[in-house]
């Protein structure tokens, strides 16, 4: 009971942390979307480093680096995270939050697509329908944007297949994000220097404040996955999914009421379907759960 306990305000810490992310990237201002990427991977690899050192798991770094089929996943995997970072920081630095909330609502159906069509797996009717109503969703903001929305089918399937490079590798988190950073590193320094050659670079450039939160990108993305990490161990998946959502809520909250972003009456049409697909999944999901509970023979008494 205590390590469920402890799970849930681990798993609910982590959640709120990422929920928060909207508020830390506009801090950096004026750095750019690009530059503040190139920094939270140098100081993200810089922390983990560190942590790696702390823990004396160099050696499994080490054979990490030794692995080629896993390296192969993890420079996929890097790719992929880059595009997720670098889509999420656009986006709350440039007037989408809602549309990144957006983008972690529909990761779920999304998650499910990709194990329908890479992994072959066989969907219920109701998490079809589910499926359904969330791409009737997307069409119905699509038309209300006037276009689809980019910056949400971005973080939601880079994070999805981010998920399914994560599970091929199955490697503890500090060690999977040391190397993934590690292998953006040279190029994010690289831009980091044509930047300060062109005269365009913030960082040491507007002030001490800017410096340290430029360098805390490195902190405030690993100590989420610190928290996660924790609560994984403790919960079962259907409580984690259940968790997921606190993240999106709160970047939801903030858009409309911190950022004052447009919804028009055929975006809440459009999120009120994405949160419909949501409750469709989430309670197919336990439902099946409770069913295969029971299906599980009772211990033998001698």
């Amino acid at each position: 009971m205590n390590d469920s306990r402890s799970g849930v305000i681990l798993g609910a810490a982590a959640y709120l942390c990422w929920g928060f992310f909207p508020l830390y990237w506009p801090l950096l201002d004026p750095a750019g979307s690009l530059e503040i990427l190139a920094h939270r991977v140098i100081w993200s690899l810089l922390f983990v480093l560190v942590l790696i050192a702390v823990t004396r798991r160099w050696k499994t770094f080490r054979r990490i680096a030794k692995d080629r089929r896993m390296m192969v996943i993890l420079i996929c995997a890097s790719i992929v995270i880059s595009f997720n970072w670098g889509g999420f920081i656009y986006g709350v630095t440039n007037g989408h939050v809602i549309e990144t909330s957006l983008g972690y609502f529909i990761n779920p159906l999304v998650t499910v697509l990709l194990g329908v069509f890479i992994l072959k797996e066989t969907l219920r009717p109701v998490q079809w329908a589910a499926v359904a109503i969330g791409a009737i969703a997307v069409l119905v903001l699509a038309v209300d944007y006037g276009r689809p929305p980019w910056i949400a089918l971005l973080l939601a399937f880079s994070f999805a297949t981010y998920g399914f490079l994560k599970k091929k590798a199955n490697l503890n988190t500090f060690e999977g994000l040391g190397m993934e950073t590690l292998i953006l590193a040279p190029v994010a320094l690289s831009f980091l220097i044509v930047l300060e050659l062109r005269s365009d670079l913030t960082f040491g450039h507007a002030g001490v404040g800017n410096v340290m939160l430029l360098i805390g990108t490195g902190v405030v993305t690993a100590i989420p996955l610190l928290l996660f990490g924790a609560a994984a161990t403790r919960l079962t998946l259907t409580t984690i999914g259940l968790l997921q959502y606190l993240g999106p809520i709160l970047q939801f909250i903030f858009g409309l009421w911190i950022f004052d972003e447009d919804m028009s009456s055929a975006r809440w049409v459009g999120f009120i379907l994405v949160w419909l697909a949501l409750v469709v999944f989430t309670a197919d999901n336990l439902a099946n759960r409770r069913r295969a509970s029971k299906m599980v023979p009772a211990p033998i008494e001698c």
